[in-house]
Protein backbone atom coordinates (compact mmCIF):
# COMPACT_ATOMS: atom_id res chain seq x y z
CA UNK A 1 0.00 0.00 0.00
CA UNK A 2 3.00 2.21 0.67
CA UNK A 3 3.73 2.17 -3.63
CA UNK A 4 0.02 3.49 -3.53
CA UNK A 5 0.26 6.08 -1.45
CA UNK A 6 3.39 8.11 -3.46
CA UNK A 7 0.51 7.81 -6.28
CA UNK A 8 -2.61 9.72 -4.82
CA UNK A 9 -2.57 13.11 -5.19
CA UNK A 10 -5.06 15.00 -3.07
CA UNK A 11 -6.35 17.93 -4.23
CA UNK A 12 -8.59 20.51 -1.42
CA UNK A 13 -11.12 22.34 -2.87
CA UNK A 14 -14.67 24.58 -1.51
CA UNK A 15 -17.44 22.14 -0.60
CA UNK A 16 -20.80 23.09 -0.70
CA UNK A 17 -23.17 22.33 2.54
CA UNK A 18 -23.57 22.78 5.81
CA UNK A 19 -20.62 25.29 7.07
CA UNK A 20 -22.07 28.78 7.50
CA UNK A 21 -19.61 31.47 7.02
CA UNK A 22 -16.76 29.14 6.73
CA UNK A 23 -18.08 27.45 3.64
CA UNK A 24 -16.87 30.14 1.58
CA UNK A 25 -13.54 30.57 3.32
CA UNK A 26 -11.76 27.27 3.88
CA UNK A 27 -11.63 24.46 1.02
CA UNK A 28 -12.84 21.39 3.61
CA UNK A 29 -13.43 19.05 0.48
CA UNK A 30 -10.77 16.53 -0.71
CA UNK A 31 -10.53 15.15 -4.23
CA UNK A 32 -8.88 12.30 -4.49
CA UNK A 33 -6.72 11.84 -7.32
CA UNK A 34 -5.52 8.30 -9.08
CA UNK A 35 -4.30 7.59 -12.23
CA UNK A 36 -5.53 3.79 -12.52
CA UNK A 37 -4.15 3.40 -16.43
CA UNK A 38 -0.21 4.13 -15.73
CA UNK A 39 -0.06 2.71 -12.36
CA UNK A 40 3.01 0.81 -12.10
CA UNK A 41 1.91 -0.71 -8.79
CA UNK A 42 -1.17 -2.49 -9.92
CA UNK A 43 -1.56 -5.82 -11.81
CA UNK A 44 -3.56 -5.71 -15.47
CA UNK A 45 -6.83 -7.60 -14.05
CA UNK A 46 -6.79 -5.68 -11.39
CA UNK A 47 -7.03 -2.49 -13.00
CA UNK A 48 -9.45 -3.78 -15.22
CA UNK A 49 -11.56 -4.81 -12.04
CA UNK A 50 -10.91 -1.20 -10.76
CA UNK A 51 -11.64 0.69 -14.01
CA UNK A 52 -15.16 -1.29 -14.05
CA UNK A 53 -15.99 -1.00 -10.38
CA UNK A 54 -15.42 2.87 -10.78
CA UNK A 55 -17.80 3.56 -13.17
CA UNK A 56 -18.10 7.11 -13.87
CA UNK A 57 -15.59 8.45 -11.55
CA UNK A 58 -12.94 7.23 -13.96
CA UNK A 59 -12.30 9.66 -15.99
CA UNK A 60 -11.15 9.17 -19.94
CA UNK A 61 -7.39 9.44 -18.79
CA UNK A 62 -7.94 6.65 -16.72
CA UNK A 63 -7.69 8.67 -13.72
CA UNK A 64 -9.97 7.58 -11.12
CA UNK A 65 -11.57 10.86 -9.19
CA UNK A 66 -13.30 10.47 -5.61
CA UNK A 67 -14.56 13.51 -3.77
CA UNK A 68 -15.42 13.31 -0.31
CA UNK A 69 -16.94 16.36 1.72
CA UNK A 70 -19.41 14.77 4.04
CA UNK A 71 -17.32 15.86 7.07
CA UNK A 72 -16.68 20.06 8.08
CA UNK A 73 -13.09 19.44 8.41
CA UNK A 74 -10.21 18.91 6.01
CA UNK A 75 -8.74 16.10 7.83
CA UNK A 76 -11.61 14.50 8.49
CA UNK A 77 -13.14 14.38 4.47
CA UNK A 78 -8.93 13.26 3.56
CA UNK A 79 -9.29 10.09 5.68
CA UNK A 80 -12.73 9.80 4.23
CA UNK A 81 -11.23 9.91 0.79
CA UNK A 82 -8.70 7.47 1.33
CA UNK A 83 -11.30 4.81 2.86
CA UNK A 84 -13.19 5.27 -0.01
CA UNK A 85 -10.08 4.91 -2.63
CA UNK A 86 -9.01 1.51 -0.33
CA UNK A 87 -12.41 0.25 -0.02
CA UNK A 88 -12.78 0.41 -3.53
CA UNK A 89 -9.46 -1.21 -4.33
CA UNK A 90 -10.25 -3.97 -1.70
CA UNK A 91 -13.24 -4.46 -3.85
CA UNK A 92 -11.10 -4.65 -7.27
CA UNK A 93 -9.10 -7.40 -4.92
CA UNK A 94 -12.00 -9.78 -5.05
CA UNK A 95 -11.78 -12.35 -8.09
CA UNK A 96 -15.50 -12.91 -9.60
CA UNK A 97 -16.29 -16.60 -9.10
CA UNK A 98 -16.66 -18.12 -12.21
CA UNK A 99 -20.14 -18.90 -13.91
CA UNK A 100 -20.61 -22.81 -13.95
CA UNK A 101 -22.95 -24.08 -16.53
CA UNK A 102 -26.00 -26.10 -15.65
CA UNK A 103 -27.96 -28.39 -17.85
CA UNK A 104 -31.92 -28.87 -16.70
CA UNK A 105 -32.45 -32.05 -15.64
CA UNK A 106 -35.23 -34.15 -17.37
CA UNK A 107 -37.88 -34.03 -14.51
CA UNK A 108 -37.82 -30.47 -14.45
CA UNK A 109 -38.35 -30.26 -18.40
CA UNK A 110 -41.02 -32.51 -18.20
CA UNK A 111 -42.47 -30.86 -15.75
CA UNK A 112 -41.99 -27.26 -17.81
CA UNK A 113 -43.70 -28.87 -20.54
CA UNK A 114 -46.47 -30.24 -18.25
CA UNK A 115 -47.14 -26.80 -17.43
CA UNK A 116 -47.25 -25.25 -20.39
CA UNK A 117 -49.68 -28.38 -21.78
CA UNK A 118 -51.94 -27.78 -18.99
CA UNK A 119 -52.06 -23.55 -19.68
CA UNK A 120 -52.69 -24.05 -23.31
CA UNK A 121 -56.01 -26.44 -22.34
CA UNK A 122 -56.87 -24.09 -19.85
CA UNK A 123 -56.92 -21.51 -22.35
CA UNK A 124 -58.07 -23.55 -25.45
CA UNK A 125 -61.86 -23.92 -23.13
CA UNK A 126 -61.91 -19.82 -23.10
CA UNK A 127 -62.80 -20.09 -26.85
CA UNK A 128 -65.38 -18.09 -28.68
CA UNK A 129 -69.46 -18.70 -27.35
CA UNK A 130 -70.55 -19.25 -31.09
CA UNK A 131 -72.81 -22.01 -29.84
CA UNK A 132 -74.43 -20.59 -27.15
CA UNK A 133 -76.24 -17.64 -28.25
CA UNK A 134 -79.73 -16.83 -27.24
Amino acid sequence: MKNLDSEITLEYIRASGPGGQNVNKVATAVQLRFDVANSPSLASDLKRRLILLAGKRINTDGILVLEAKRFRTQEQNREDALQKFYELLQKAREKPKPRKKTVPTRTSQEKRLQAKKKRGETKKLRGSKRGLED
